[in-house]
Parts: structure tokens; C-alpha cells; sequence
């Protein structure tokens, strides 16, 4: 319920001004690497699941892909969910969802159970992005936005680049599925926390200052999302912005999930990399994205702030994917195993660096509606996930090469790139009430 403002204006701490938006942030990095968990812990448990249920490597791309397919499939819905009934709600069943999902992920015992699983998994942890994305529309002003998007991948990125060595670790004194039990029980903890201390808006936290509160409101757009009736479905899915964005998010997305699916063993038969060194440099690409997350969403924030969204928002995305491209062609024509890794991660960095500018432009367009429009970019993403498992296995089976799925990935970055031309953050998505 919210606080009258005659009570605001009396209270002790109206002079003062609080902090609360970087606590809800604190817990969102939270729930960003708790999820991440459970996606790089199966690329590197996927050896002794194959092994233990007789599985080919096409087999294990489908069990990949069954994750984002259904990812895929209640993004949207579960973002629309956000938006009329609040994430307070929504995030804290996702978690739930999520722990349970990882714990029965060690109660598989064949192929079917394990693409019937994965796939229920990926429907339960839809959403968790883009309400995520709701969260901080509602919580930081625009100037901010980047940057609490940027934290908020780091924190996911952090948690995929510390889970190799767990896993690594974990593994050496248990079975892979009591891998999973372990992981997954810490989800029950995070949504407890959540849903009893958060609240949807700041004007119902009473911790929130009236100054706090003031400098949140400031430019942060409509509160409520309007009914949505075919009208409105049609202006989101039909507007050039969210097109191209979500066309350049599938390229990153597709890329995105090789390195978090394939990469291990990418590494250990393509490169040669054995158990003792493999645990650091699987977690390589994603450690060297955790500064890029954070970089990449203060750079947007503040070229948003001197040049404007078009500059601050396209420019970063653009470059990004151009200097991803290049690099990651670089790194799979070397030779040199260690350059290779180095040069592959950097590149995994670059498209990481635009994710601050990826989310920020769909809060920007978006409205009342920050989470069905960013399930709708990060819908394509997962679009491109469920893809590149399936046909790089597919050429790797057909060539018996790995080096043609990287090089098609360098090739989709800079397509992505080209895209960011036709986005325009300026304009947002027009609703009529």
C-alpha cells in the first residue's frame, strides 16, 4: 500500500536519501548468477551424463535445446505475467520452479526423462529476464538503467565463470547428479528473501526515501502497462526497433550458447586441453565478460547522458557485435591454443559488453510494457540458444570440425551488428490506454 506523502513529508529520513534501489539490484545480481548455475553445470557435467545414459553428442545438443526451446516458447508470456501482476510474485515462483527443476534434473534415467525435464525447466525459468528488466524500470531512472542491467549480467556471468571450478571441484568427490541436488537447493533461500522483502514499487517500500524516491521518478515513465488487445500486440510485434534488436539478440544469443553448452568440449578435443587446465579456461570467457558487463552498461549509460539514446544505445550495441566478429574469426584461425582461448573470450566479452544497451533500449521503447518487450528481444536470443547447440553438433558429426560452427558465430555477430543501424531507442512504442 502506498505511503501517503503527508506521511513522506514529515518523516525523520524526508531530508535524506536512501539507497534501497542498489539492494534491490544487490538481489537480482543474486538471482542472475543463481540461474546461471544449473546452464554451465550441465555443459560440464554433459560428459558423464552421456556417459551414464548412452547418449550421442546430437543427442546431448537436443537435451541442450530442449532448455531453450521452452525458454523460448513462455518468455513472452511469462514477461506479460510481470507486467499486470508484478515481480514480486512472478520472480519468486521462477526460483521456486528453478530449484525444484534442478534438483529432479538428478533424477533423470534416460534420454526421454532428461528432454522431458530440461524442457519443463526451461517453461519454469522463462520470464526471469525480462522481469528482471520490469524491476529495474520500476526501481531506476533512466540514466541508471544501463548500469543496473550491466551489474545484473555481471552477476550472471560471475556465477558461469565461478561454476566450472565448483563443478570441477565438486566433482572430484561426487557423482554429477549430487551436483545438481547441491546447486539447487540454494534457489529456495533467494526467494524466500525476495518475496518477503521486496516490493513491485519504491512508493510501497517504506525504506524508500521521499529523496531516493524523487530521483527515481524522475523520466521513469508510465507506472501501470495498459490492456493489451490485438491493437497493441500488433504496434510491439510489427515495430522496426524491436525487430532489428531482436534480430541482433538472436545473433548474440546463438553464439551466447555455444560457449555455454559446446565450449568444454570444444576445448578439450579441438584444443587439447586436458581436466587440469580445462575447469579455468571454460570459465575464461565468461570471467572476462563480467568487466565487460559492468563497462559496457556504464559506457551506455553515459554516452546516453552526453550524446543521447540514439549514440549511447546503438553505438555501443553496433561496435560491439562488429568488434566481436572480428575477433572471434581471429581466435579460430589461430593455431595457438592459448591465443585461441584469449581471442575467443574477448570476443565472448565484446557481445556481452552490449547487453546494458540491449535491455536499456527495450525499457526505453517499451512503456508500462518493459516486460513483454524484452521477452520479445530476449525471446529471439533464446530462438538463437535453441539453434546452436543442434547444428553445430549437426556439423561437427557431418565435418568433423569444429572450427565452422565458431566461424558461422563471427559471421552472425556482424550481421548483428548491422542491425543496431535500424533500432531507434528515441521513439518508443506508442499504447493507447
Amino acid at each position: 500500500m502506498n505511503q501517503p506523502a503527508a506521511v513522506r513529508e514529515i518523516s525523520p529520513k524526508s531530508h535524506t536519501r536512501s539507497f534501497i534501489r542498489y539492494r534491490v539490484l544487490t538481489l537480482a545480481v543474486l538471482l542472475a548468477a543463481i540461474t546461471y548455475l544449473d546452464r554451465v553445470c550441465i555443459s560440464l557435467t554433459a560428459p558423464a551424463i552421456m556417459r551414464d545414459l548412452g547418449l550421442s553428442k546430437v543427442q546431448m545438443s537436443f537435451v541442450f535445446s530442449a532448455f531453450t526451446l521452452a525458454y523460448a516458447l513462455f518468455e513472452i508470456p511469462t514477461g506479460w505475467w510481470g507486467d499486470r501482476v508484478g515481480t514480486r510474485k512472478v520472480l519468486t515462483r521462477i526460483v521456486i520452479w528453478w530449484s525444484a527443476f534442478t534438483i529432479a534434473t538428478a533424477a533423470v534415467f534416460n534420454y526421454a526423462s532428461l528432454l522431458v525435464i530440461r524442457f519443463l525447466f526451461g517453461a519454469g525459468e522463462a520470464g526471469a529476464w525480462p522481469n528482471a528488466a520490469r524491476t529495474f524500470s520500476r526501481w531506476f531512472p533512466v540514466t541508471e538503467r544501463g548500469t543496473a542491467q550491466g551489474i545484473f549480467f555481471m552477476g550472471a556471468h560471475l556465477g558461469g565463470a565461478i561454476t566450472p571450478l565448483l563443478v570441477t571441484y565438486l566433482l572430484t568427490f561426487l557423482p554429477w547428479r549430487a551436483v545438481f541436488v547441491v546447486f539447487g537447493a540454494i534457489g529456495f533461500v533467494w526467494a524466500a528473501g525476495w518475496y518477503w522483502w521486496f516490493r513491485d514499487e519504491p512508493e510501497q517500500h517504506t525504506a524508500v526515501s521521499p529523496l531516493e524516491l524523487a530521483h527515481i521518478q524522475r523520466g521513469r515513465g508510465a507506472a501501470e502497462s495498459h490492456h493489451l488487445d490485438a491493437a497493441g500486440w500488433r504496434r510491439i510485434f510489427t515495430n522496426r526497433s524491436l525487430l532489428a534488436l531482436s534480430a541482433a539478440y538472436f545473433t548474440q544469443g546463438y553464439s551466447f550458447y555455444f560457449f555455454i553448452t559446446w565450449l568444454p568440449t570444444y576445448l578439450e578435443n579441438a584444443r587439447g586441453f586436458t581436466s587440469t587446465t580445462l575447469g579455468v579456461v571454460a570459465g575464461l570467457p565468461l570471467l572476462m565478460s563480467v568487466l565487460a558487463d559492468l563497462l559496457g552498461g556504464i559506457t551506455t549509460d553515459r554516452l546516453t547522458k552526453r550524446y543521447g539514446l540514439r549514440i549511447g544505445r546503438c553505438g555501443v550495441g553496433g561496435v560491439s557485435l562488429l568488434l566481436a566478429s572480428i575477433l572471434l574469426i581471429a581466435g579460430t584461425a589461430t593455431e595457438h591454443a592459448y591465443l585461441g582461448v584469449a581471442l575467443i573470450s574477448i570476443a565472448l566479452a565484446f557481445s556481452n559488453f552490449l547487453l546494458g544497451a540491449s535491455w536499456g533500449t527495450c525499457v526505453d521503447i517499451a512503456g508500462g510494457h518493459a516486460g513483454v518487450v524484452s521477452a520479445c528481444m530476449n525471446s529471439a536470443g533464446q530462438i538463437g540458444g535453441f539453434l546452436s547447440p543442434i547444428v553445430t553438433a549437426l556439423f561437427v558429426e557431418k565435418y568433423g570440425s569444429w572450427s565452422a560452427p565458431l566461424y558461422m558465430c563471427g559471421l552472425l555477430y556482424f550481421l548483428g551488428a548491422l542491425c543496431w543501424w535500424l533500432v531507434d531507442p528515441r521513439r518508443p512504442i506508442t499504447f493507447e490506454p
